[in-house]
C-alpha cells in the first residue's frame, strides 16, 4: 500500500492591504530666536514672553525698580553711610599713623633697592653719610618734608627693605627647617613672634634711650624702626650661606661663625654712620641749611656712648638670637609633641 502524502500548505494572503501612517512632528512655530531656544514646541514659545515680563537681569520690572524713588533714596544713604565710615577711619588710623609720612619711607625704585641691599652688607667705602634736604623750586625748604625721600636719596631710610627682609626671614627659616626634616606648623608661628618680639623690644629700647638722653625728632620713631630692620638681610645672607656651606648643618661651623661675624660688622658700621644724623642731631656737615641742637660736651659723650653700644652689643646680641635655628626648632617639635 503505497504511503499518503498530505497536501501542500498555502499561507494565507490578505485580501485588504492597509498602509502604516508615519508620524511626524509639526514644524516648530515661526518666533523669534530665544523663543525657539526655550523648549520643546510651543513650550518655550510661551515661556518666553512669560521670562521678558518677569523683569530678570535687565527687564522692565529691574529697570523699574532702579527708577523708584524708594530705590534712589536708598542707595544714596546707603553711599553717604560708607563715605561717612571712611572717614571716620581715616581719622581715627591718622591719630596713630601719620600715613602722608608713612608713604615717604616706601617712595622707592629698582635701583635704590639694589644699591641700599649692597650698601647694607658693603658699607666700609661709601662717602657721604648725610642725606639730602628737599627743597621747593624757589629754592625754600619744603615744608612737607624735610629729606629727600629713599627714590632720590640712597642715604634715606626706607621701610620697603626692611618689611621685605622681615617676611623673607620667616619664610626662609621655616624653609630651611623643612629641608632639614625638622618643619612643625609652629615653627612659622614661632618665628615670626620672635622676630617681632625682637624688633619691638630694640624700637623701644631706642625711645627709651633717646627720652634719657633728650634726642627729639620729627621722624624719629619712624626712622629707628627703618634701620631696625636692616639687621635682616645680614641675617637671611647668614642662614642661606651656612645652610649651603654646611651641608644642611645650619649656622654652626666657622664658616657659618666667619659669615655671621661679616654681617653683624657690616650692620654695625652701617648703624653707627647712618644713626650719626638720628641721634647726634648736632652733628650734621650743613649746619648753615637746618636747625641744630647745642648740647652740653658731657651730654654729647652719653649719646656717643648709646649710639655704640646699640650699634655694636645690642646687634650682636639680637642677630645671634634670630640666627639660632636649632633653638627655634627644638621649641617646636616639643610644643607639637
Amino acid at each position: 500500500m503505497p504511503p499518503a502524502h498530505s497536501p501542500p500548505l498555502h499561507h494565507p494572503v490578505p485580501q485588504h492591504v492597509s498602509t502604516v501612517p508615519q508620524l511626524r512632528s509639526p514644524p516648530p512655530p515661526q518666533g523669534t530666536p530665544h523663543s525657539q531656544q526655550g523648549g520643546y514646541g510651543g513650550y518655550g514659545a510661551q515661556q518666553a514672553p512669560h521670562q521678558g515680563s518677569g523683569g530678570y537681569m535687565g527687564g522692565p520690572a529691574f529697570g523699574g525698580f532702579m527708577s523708584d524713588p524708594t530705590a534712589q533714596m536708598g542707595l544714596q544713604v546707603g553711599g553717604q553711610a560708607i563715605m561717612a565710615g571712611q572717614q571716620y577711619m581715616e581719622q581715627n588710623f591718622n591719630r596713630y599713623v601719620n600715613v602722608s609720612a608713612l608713604k615717604h619711607y616706601f617712595n622707592v625704585s629698582n635701583s635704590y633697592v639694589v644699591t641700599k641691599l649692597f650698601l647694607v652688607l658693603f658699607p666700609w667705602r661709601h662717602r657721604p653719610w648725610s642725606r639730602k634736604q628737599a627743597f621747593n623750586s624757589n629754592g625754600s625748604q619744603d615744608a612737607s618734608s624735610v629729606f629727600l625721600p629713599p627714590r632720590d636719596d640712597i642715604n634715606s631710610p626706607d621701610m620697603y627693605i626692611p618689611a621685605m627682609a622681615f617676611v623673607t626671614y620667616i619664610l626662609l627659616s621655616t624653609l630651611l627647617a623643612g629641608l632639614r626634616g625638622a618643619f612643625h606648623p609652629e615653627l612659622l608661628g614661632l618665628t615670626a613672634t620672635t622676630a617681632f618680639a625682637v624688633v619691638i623690644f630694640e624700637i623701644l629700647g631706642l625711645k627709651l634711650g633717646c627720652y634719657l638722653l633728650s634726642i627729639s625728632n620729627e621722624s624719629q620713631l619712624l626712622d629707628l624702626m627703618a634701620y631696625s630692620g636692616y639687621k635682616f638681610v645680614g641675617i637671611i645672607v647668614t642662614l642661606a650661606v651656612a645652610e649651603i656651606v654646611n651641608g644642611g648643618q645650619g649656622t654652626g661651623g666657622w664658616v657659618g661663625w666667619a659669615v655671621f661675624l661679616y654681617c653683624y660688622s657690616a650692620d654695625a658700621f652701617f648703624l653707627l654712620r647712618s644713626l650719626r644724623y638720628v641721634l647726634l642731631p648736632e652733628s650734621r656737615p650743613d649746619q648753615s641749611s637746618a636747625p641744630t641742637q647745642t648740647v652740653a660736651r658731657a651730654q654729647r659723650s652719653r649719646r656717643t656712648w648709646f649710639l655704640a653700644g646699640y650699634s655694636y652689643v645690642a646687634q650682636l646680641v639680637l642677630m645671634w638670637i634670630l640666627t639660632r635655628q636649632e633653638g627655634a626648632t627644638k621649641v617646636a617639635q616639643r610644643a607639637a609633641s
